[in-house]
Formats: structure tokens, sequence, C-alpha cells
């Protein structure tokens, strides 16, 4: 690297997660003090006019069709893996194995096993200095860090009730193409990986507890689309090309944590009005906690312990330099957007680096997710029947 306050960046895919980490890493060392600044480098696709393109409107130095070019460069540092799930794991892998950091996005892999052997590679590099996280970017969301905190502070006691859910209405219309994320070889599972993943997340992290086992029903409400603009073409008979969705539309479930509670899921691409409404609700002993990513700088809050005449669930802003991440951003109500979840990721993986401490998501953490996700498959595909989730 140029010097030992810049760290160079490979990024691995430009499309929706890459313009998102795009945004992270231009902005993170501007609105954060950080003893370090990420430098850009190196943007990697496969078609060479698409990536090159992406490079000059995202604001990387450079363009390039081979991952593994760029991950051998002796400038790059950090490796940030915004691909499809089915080439997680080898990226991530290798580019551990090149002593580089890297950042994957969630679900951290396709499968349990390819998971189990991420976690062995970056456990192995870690001992070597190499630090990885996996990007589940909502935890950085400070209303979100906040309900943390709560928890932690015991201000919701014993807790026996979590409900989420994250509803999405993306393809509804049944002429929606087939894209990677319809297709399990690509994307490894549908709604239930692809934003059931979160929410899984979500729950563990702002509860602090683990879920056991679950029992689950998946669906999927469109089972064939039209192929993609760039495969597309007409049968023999004249007929619009078409193909099979192989994952889910929708999954439900319910779970139990280890702590005692019970959880209730429900992931759905399939919610009609709903663009990204991601919820959870938090109910213990002492208090509750709400709160919709819609309106994502709000939380509720009940405070049990007050009067039955005073009590009521009551709404906090979370825009004070007091909460988590707020104070690098504007005065009190002038609320943050999606964008700043990814910046916070950004910042807490290099303060790590910095810090020479294990990121948190670790890849462990997401094989945990990755078990759930496996347990859900299995329950739905066995007909609701209750799975058992090994420890991490």
């Amino acid at each position: 690297m140029p010097d030992d306050r810049t760290l160079g960046v490979a990024m691995i895919g430009y499309a929706f997660m890459g313009a998102a980490h795009s945004q992270a890493w231009r902005t993170v060392h501007r609105a954060f003090d950080l003893p370090v600044t990420p430098r850009m480098s190196v943007v990697v696709g496969r078609n060479t006019d698409a990536v090159t393109a992406a490079a000059s409107k995202l604001g990387w130095e450079s363009a390039s069709t081979d991952w593994r070019e760029a991950i051998a460069r002796d400038d790059i540092d950090i490796v940030d893996v915004c691909t499809p799930g089915d080439s997680h794991a080898e990226i991530a892998t290798a580019a551990l194995a090149a002593g580089k950091h890297v950042l994957c996005e969630k679900p951290l892999a396709n499968s349990v096993e390819e998971a189990e052997a991420m976690v062995v590679a970056a456990e192995e590099a870690a001992q070597r200095g190499a630090r990885s996280m996996v990007g589940f970017n909502y935890r950085r969301t400070p209303a979100l860090a906040y309900a943390r905190q709560l928890v932690d502070s015991g201000r919701l006691g014993t807790i026996r009730h979590v409900r989420a859910q994250y509803l999405q209405d993306w393809i509804v219309d049944p002429e929606f193409p087939l894209v990677w994320r319809l297709r399990k070889e690509l994307a490894g599972s549908g709604a239930l990986g692809d934003i059931g993943a979160h929410i899984i997340d979500l729950t563990q992290f702002v509860t602090g507890q683990r879920l056991t086992g679950v029992s689950a029903l998946t669906e999927t409400f469109v089972r064939e689309r039209p192929l993609p603009a760039a495969a597309a073409g007409l049968s023999a008979s004249g007929t619009e090309e078409r193909g099979e969705v192989t994952v889910d539309d929708a999954a439900l479930f319910f779970g139990r944590l280890d702590g005692g509670a019970v959880a209730s899921f429900e992931a759905t691409r399939f919610a009609t009005g709903r663009k990204n409404a991601m919820r959870l609700e938090v109910n213990g002993s002492a208090g509750s906690l709400a709160f919709d990513f819609e309106t994502m700088n709000e939380l509720w809050f009940y405070d049990g312990s007050l009067p039955a005449a005073e009590a009521g669930f009551r709404r906090i802003l979370v825009t004070e330099p007091d909460h988590p991440y707020v104070h690098a951003w504007w005065p009190p109500g002038h609320g943050l957007g999606y964008e700043h979840t990814f910046t916070h990721e950004v910042h807490d993986f290099l303060r790590s680096i910095v810090d020479g401490v294990d990121p948190v998501p670790s890849f462990r953490d997401g094989l945990g997710v990755q078990r759930v996700l496996a347990a859900v498959e299995s329950s739905a595909a066995n007909g609701s029947g209750w799975v058992d989730i090994p420890a991490r």
C-alpha cells in the first residue's frame, strides 16, 4: 500500500450491493475520524465495458475482469465480496489465503458446508493478522444498535417473545424476469436467505440469544418466469422463453431461543405494497421495543416499570449524538438513511483492522445464521416438522 495510513480495497461485484458498498468506502473517512483511509483501488466484474463504466460512476480507480489478479496485487489490503452467494466461498477463502482482510456480503455462503470451510479459512487467517467480517448491515442502524443496548442494560427484563418480519413486493408481477436471485444454484435460497437472513441475525443480535430450533413452511407462488432480456428469445413455437423459479418466494417459521424466548419470523417478497418493511418487536418481562425500517430513525419503547396511568409505547427519535454512530452525522432530528448502515459497517470493519481485533459479526456468526437457514429449509421440506439447530 502507498503508506501506512492507506488501505487498498478491491471490490468484487458492482451491482446493487456494490453501489451501496462503494458509497461507504467513499464516505467513511470523511464522516468518521479514522487513523486509516480506504483507497478504492479496483472494482471487478465479468463484463469489461460494464465494469469500466461502474468504476467511473462509483469512484474506483480501475476496473478488472479477473478477481484472482485483483486479490494478488500488492497494493490490495482489503477484498470486499459483493457477488451472488455461489462465489462467496471461493473468493473469500482465496483472499484470506493471500493475506487480505475480507468483508463478505450476507448470507455468508449457499450452504452450511461452504460456510464451515469459510470459518476455518477465516480463523486460520486471523492467526496471521487477516481479519474477516460478514456484512449484516442492519446491525448498524442506530435504532437497532440502541435496542441492543436497552436489552443489554436489562430494561426489558427477561426476553419472552420476538416477532420479526421482512416484507417486500418487488416480484409480485408474474412477468418479472428470472433474475439470479430466483435461481437456487446462484442465490442458495429465495426470500429466506435474501431477507430472512437479516431478521434471523437481528433477532440474535438484539436479544443476545441463539436460535436452537425451528418449524417452518415455504412457498413459491410464481413457478415460471420470463428469462432476462440478455438471455431471452423465442422458442420454436414463437412464444417467449421462460425458466423455472427454484427458490422460495416466502418463508414463515417459528423457533425457540436459548434464553427461553419464543420467536416468529416472516420473510416474503410478495407483500404487495410493502417495499422494505423490516420489523422487529421484542417483549420482555419489564418492557418491550418495536422497530420498522421504513421509519428507521425511530424506536418504540414500552417501560413496564411505569404506573398504568402513564404506561404506553413511546417514540424515541434516534438522532441524538449519544445514540450509536449518530455523532458523526447531522444535528438532532436530521435523520439518516439506508446508505449510512453500510458506512457504519465499513467504519467498524476498519476500526477492527486498525485495533487488531476480530470484527463482528464474524464468519462464525455468519455460519450460525446459515445453520438456521438450513434448518428452515429442512423443516419446510419435511412438512413443518421441528428441526434442532446445532450450536456454533
